[in-house]
């Protein structure tokens, strides 16, 4: 059962995540034990519960899916970054990869390297003088603009939401502003404005980018990179069950605030090797009766 929820604003803390996260941390205790805390990715060999639905979670694949074992499961979400630049040649890779998998329904969302996906961005990509991205900045636009097409085998959500099995899925790639690649954006209203889309009886989430505070730590800057107006989002009004992101490599894992079981699903390492097994995760079928 949900909580209350209320209507986001922009944090006041937006532009600076490591800083906000300090300041919540110390004056709220909003990310510190218990109701916050790490949780052990499930065995792949669990049998499966009557009456529940297993998800399998995957992010940040980035072309390297040949090594991949993957497992047992109802519905594969992807939470996006398949390719290195979404040319299409990457995305029909990832399309045949997809056709071998045996799961009822597998649902996919685009991240900041599938930078045809991105429409405006590749409008204005192809128009610079500077290719920063050669090899998707020389594309026509006829060779990238129905790129979403070649994704026969699954359902593609951007901005957009599916029901299957009864749950509400909304999927969306946006992340805050990252070196300008594709679906960035600046943190604050223009993200907010995307968040405010989800709707509130989301039950699963699927978005590129961690909410802050959430498996979104990079050692090497000693950064926080999650999105606050995320965060705030996710726990203050939409309160979906499950949590499902990418993009931060080095975040890989599951942990819950009591309400939402986040799960950073990033397949590679961040030297990009695919080392991190999808993790799966059961859900009762909505309906059920126990």
């Amino acid at each position: 059962i949900r909580g209350n929820r209320t209507a986001v604003e922009v944090d006041e803390y937006s532009t600076n995540p490591t800083q906000a996260f300090t300041f919540y941390n110390i004056n709220q205790g909003r990310f510190q034990p218990p109701h916050v805390h790490m949780v052990d990715p499930m065995p792949h060999d669990t049998p499966k519960p009557p009456g529940y639905t297993r998800f399998v979670c995957i992010s940040d694949t980035h072309s390297r899916t040949d090594s991949i074992q993957m497992p047992y499961g109802d519905v594969f979400i992807h939470a996006g970054d398949f390719t290195e630049l979404g040319l299409p040649s990457e995305v029909k890779k990832f399309n045949d990869w997809l056709g071998t998998l045996p799961y009822d329904i597998k649902i996919v969302i685009a991240g900041n390297h599938e930078l045809t996906f991105d429409q405006e961005f590749m409008a204005d990509l192809i128009k610079q003088d500077f290719y920063y991205f050669p090899s998707a900045s020389k594309l026509k636009p006829e060779n990238y603009e129905n790129v979403q097409s070649l994704l026969t085998n699954c359902i593609y959500l951007q901005d957009s939401d599916v029901t299957v099995r009864g749950f509400k899925i909304y999927g969306s790639p946006w992340q805050p502003w990252y070196y300008g690649w594709g679906f960035n954006l600046p943190r604050g209203q223009a993200l907010l404005d995307k968040w405010n889309q989800i709707p509130d009886n989301t039950d699963i989430l699927v978005t590129h980018c961690p909410p802050l505070g959430f498996l979104d730590w990079v050692p090497k800057k000693m950064q926080r990179v999650g999105c606050m107006e995320l965060l705030n989002t996710v726990q203050r009004r939409v309160q979906p069950k499950l949590h499902v992101f990418g993009h931060i490599h080095e975040g890989y894992g599951m942990m819950t605030d009591g309400t939402t079981t986040f799960v950073n699903a990033s397949a590679c390492t961040v030297n990009f090797l695919p080392m991190n097994a999808p993790i799966v995760f059961d859900l009762p079928n909505p309906g059920r009766t126990t």
